[in-house]
């Protein structure tokens, strides 16, 4: 559990490093600040109605796995075929950020990708690909703060001791997630989302030829 949270913190970090200017400049973006926090309600209710009742762990099954990341795949090849040009700075607002965040919560049913579905929702509003990505990655910013600090609360209670694994697991994570984000942002800036498609649909035809 402690080397999770770890790699939680580690993402954590670096996605609020690597965002800093969004985060932090309160006077020229606190609009969008605001938005994200919202958008990010949907999945933190539906979550923990899921997460309270134990219906999350019906969900986590092979064929259930196997037709989310086929049918979401297919979603994210047709909301990604046109070229868009909008921009978080001028058309991101209470509307698109209520729809994306609502797309949100099927990330808690396994085989949807959290970072997928809500680049797919964004590039159904017509957002270009790189502010898509963009708002994808701050929307998980209060997700990994709300499961850090539930699983924190969890560590704290069962008294479990941080030891040196702890800080390389923290470390390791952050310089992951930085250049991940970093050059997902390049790569996108140049190409579509085809190779993850693809990726996805051979994840998927090896599942189900597991189940069938």
């Amino acid at each position: 559990m402690l080397i999770d949270i770890s790699l939680h913190l580690g993402s954590l970090i670096a996605k609020i490093y690597f965002f800093k200017d969004e985060l932090f400049d309160i006077r020229k973006n606190k609009r969008i600040l605001n938005l994200i926090v919202l958008g990010s309600i949907p999945l933190i209710i539906v979550g923990y109605i899921l997460y309270s009742t134990n219906l999350i762990y019906q969900l986590r099954n092979l064929e259930v796995i196997a037709w989310t990341t086929l049918i979401f795949a297919i979603i994210l090849y047709i909301s990604d075929k046109n070229r868009f040009d909008k921009k978080i700075s001028s058309n991101l607002n209470f509307q698109s950020i209520i729809f994306i965040g609502i797309f949100q919560i099927f990330s808690l049913v396994p085989g949807v990708s959290r970072a997928g579905i809500t680049i797919t929702a964004a590039r159904i509003l017509k957002f270009n690909r790189v502010d898509s990505s963009k708002i994808s990655f701050l929307l998980s910013i209060p997700a990994l703060a709300g499961a850090s600090v539930l699983s924190l609360k969890d560590v704290f209670e069962q008294s479990i001791q941080f030891n040196y694994l702890v800080v390389i697991a923290i470390i390791s994570s952050f310089i992951f997630s930085f250049l991940t984000v970093k050059f997902f942002l390049i790569y996108i800036n140049k190409f579509s989302m085809n190779a993850f498609v693809i990726y996805r649909i051979i994840i998927a035809l090896i599942l189900f030829s597991l189940i069938y």
